[in-house]
């Protein structure tokens, strides 16, 4: 094993069923359990879902277990900014068949964070959106903690949010702190933080898959978010970048920059010894070709490129999204 020549890397997701799930991710050739897939976790190193390599000799392998074969040269040397050594993002397909809560996450400061627990900033790529689909993306203007308290107890909360309707390729950055919430009838490509810590301000009075209400989180909601300025925006990019076959800057965050490509023909880049690099295919059909080797990828694929492999090639006409760690 200790002589495996490292390439392209592909997973196999880890699914959640959530209440708000569908089965709508099966249009990405998934097997999908039984039952409302909200979440496919597709390259994830955290105590509650774990990806594990979909085949070649590393086949079954956690990131924890190519993390302590391999190090820096798999994952860059970036990667051991977490004191834990975890891998440290997490990457996901959502199908939000019916609304999310309305919730918000913590930063890594908050203080009734759980052990080994990190905050949580992320950002969204809409894939695929119904007419009309809109999200929670922030408070109204003025609104602070004690009149989103009032809110609250009155059962009042949505009068404080702040909604957008959204079209596919449409970028959402939500800074820890932020009040969010996706809405029924969104596909979505997410990059986050490696945490599973989301607190619940509001549910609808839902109930869960087991019957019973969905535990509210108000204390810690109201503690974390950034009232007034939360740094919230929406990307300013166009759904296609003005020339094809280069990469344009999605988000670039404390925790990853993420960018997008639409390849017609060929796409040439190179993975740097500073940080691997995730691509997410959304769309399209084609290749990925380095020295040595080639696949083939489609829509819902992910692949973790090794820090060390330098160039490579994606060919065909393809909409990808690259994401890794920030410059130091």
């Amino acid at each position: 094993m200790t002589n495996v020549r490292l390439e392209p890397i592909k997973f196999s997701p880890d699914f959640k069923e959530r209440v708000w799930g569908g089965r709508n991710l099966a249009r990405y050739g998934f097997n999908l359990p039984e039952g409302r897939i909200g979440e496919a976790w597709a390259i994830a190193d955290h105590p509650n879902g774990a990806s594990r390599v979909a085949d070649g000799p590393l086949a079954g392998l956690t990131l924890a277990d190519l993390r302590g074969r391999f190090g820096a040269e798999l994952f860059g040397t970036a990667y051991r900014f977490r004191p834990d050594g975890r891998f440290p993002l997490l990457i996901k397909w959502l199908d939000c068949e019916d609304d999310l809560s309305v919730q918000v996450h913590p930063d890594d400061r908050y203080e009734r964070l759980a052990p080994g627990e990190w905050g949580k900033t992320e950002m969204w790529y809409v894939l695929d959106a119904d007419p009309g689909a809109r999200i929670v993306y922030g408070l109204k203007p003025g609104v602070d903690r004690a009149e989103l308290e009032r809110l609250v107890a009155e059962n009042r909360v949505e009068e404080a949010l702040l909604s957008t309707t959204v079209r596919p390729g449409d970028t959402f950055y939500i800074p820890a702190g932020t009040v969010h919430a996706l809405c029924a009838g969104v596909l979505v490509a997410e990059i986050q933080q490696n945490s599973d810590t989301t607190y619940r301000l509001y549910d609808y009075g839902r109930l869960g898959l087991d019957g019973k209400p969905r535990e509210l989180h108000v204390e810690d909601s109201l503690n974390v978010i950034r009232y007034g300025e939360s740094g919230v925006y929406r990307s300013a990019v166009e759904v296609s970048p003005a020339r094809p076959n280069e990469w344009i800057r999605l988000v670039a965050s404390p925790y990853f920059v993420t960018d997008k490509a639409l390849v017609d023909g060929e796409c040439i880049s190179a993975t740097s010894p500073h940080s691997f690099a995730i691509l997410m295919f959304c769309e399209g059909e084609g290749s990925l070709r380095w020295n040595g080797g080639e696949r083939q990828v489609r829509p819902g694929e992910c692949y973790l490129l090794p820090a060390s492999l330098g160039e490579y090639t994606l060919a065909g006409r393809l909409t990808v999204l690259r994401s890794g760690l920030p410059p130091a």
